[in-house]
């Protein structure tokens, strides 16, 4: 039984390999100088120095692996719900060939408990390989990515750590489950991707930012936090505040504001906001305008308490967060399987 599963599969397994192989093959070849253009260029940063710069630089060099790697690990789930979960039972109620099979000494709980084992466990530990490798190779860019790709940032952290292990699992049961239900190959496959693509926007958007309660913390402004400050025509002043939060480096932000002294919200992060000081005279005056006096400037904001208030998950999260979100999916595997042996016995004729 085994071997005939085998059979069946062995070109969705011989083309999952090749590009294990492939991604292996380049994260192999450029890791190590990866790693030590990071090392050279931490040790070049001078004292007092954020390393911003070099980060920057760094980013932009590696930016298309970065990129391309990343969407291998989020795509590689999908595509097991699509070839190896959803034909798995359905090309067989097709094609009429489980009568055969389940007519001869195999009962049909034996039939799909094999082939939902050696298939499924093979695809997920595809997933969960490549999750791993890319984490490693990726390291010294995740420390170093700008906002929108940091670490914890929504699609970053779904191609990082164990989380494809749980959603390769996830789309594979889904797609037997579905197979059963439609009993036409390419519906199924059709209906298996909207529905994982559904979950994978869900659960992010919905579910992760609570799955541990978010921290909540006000932060002085600075060039870290703050984009621009800007002085309108009729002398209005404002600040431009980013979603970056200072010393959180790497952190999952869930919102950025500007408050007054109050804890009033002025405006949201990318907004201008509106502050009170005078822009004839004083450290945020026109003529003050430069680095100088722009530092004098940010110095007399928080002075009158303007603060940023964020919502965020630290970067110290990270793991935590990938085994609570690995476990559910684990579970939802765990019933998507149940219901398909339960389907097979009862239902499935």
């Amino acid at each position: 039984m085994i071997w005939l599963t085998w059979r069946q599969f062995r070109a969705a397994a011989t083309m999952t390999a090749a590009l294990l192989v492939l991604l292996a093959a380049v994260l192999l070849m450029t890791g190590s100088r990866l790693a030590a253009d990071y090392t050279a260029g931490i040790a070049s940063c001078t004292p007092g120095d954020d390393c911003g710069n070099f980060y920057n630089r760094f980013f932009e060099d590696y930016q298309i692996p970065f990129l391309a790697s990343t969407l291998v690990v989020l795509i590689l789930p999908a595509l097991v719900g699509l070839f190896w979960g959803a034909p798995l039972i359905t090309r067989e109620l097709e094609s009429g060939t489980h009568l055969l099979v389940w007519n001869q000494s195999i009962t049909r709980t034996r039939w799909l408990m094999i082939k939902l084992g050696f298939t499924g466990l093979v695809a997920t530990a595809a997933a969960g390989i490549s999750g791993l490798a890319v984490t490693w190779w990726s390291g010294p860019l995740d420390q170093s990515a700008p906002e929108g790709f940091a670490l914890m940032d929504p699609l970053v952290f779904s191609a990082r750590g164990i989380a494809p292990l749980g959603y390769a699992a996830f789309a594979f049961a889904l797609g037997v489950t579905v197979g059963m239900l439609v009993r036409r190959t390419l519906p199924a496959m059709a209906l298996t991707l909207a529905v994982f693509a559904a979950v994978q926007i869900a659960v992010p958007l919905l579910a992760r930012p609570y799955l541990m309660p978010p921290v909540t913390a006000t932060f002085e402004l600075g060039r870290e936090n703050i984009d621009g400050l800007g002085i309108s025509r009729e002398g209005v002043f404002s600040v431009n505040l980013t979603a970056a939060i200072p010393g959180r480096t790497g952190s999952w932000v869930l919102s950025s504001h500007l408050v007054d002294p109050s804890g009033r919200t002025v405006a949201a992060s990318g907004e201008m906001g509106v502050v009170p000081v005078s822009t004839t005279s004083g450290p945020c005056a026109l003529s003050g305008a430069g680095p100088q006096g722009g530092n004098a400037c940010m110095v007399e904001i928080n002075r009158l308490g303007y603060r940023q208030q964020a919502t965020y998950q630290p970067l110290e999260r990270f793991w935590p967060l990938q085994w609570i979100e690995t476990g559910i999916y684990a579970l939802l595997t765990l019933g998507l399987t149940w219901a398909s042996f339960w389907w097979i016995r009862r239902r499935l004729s």
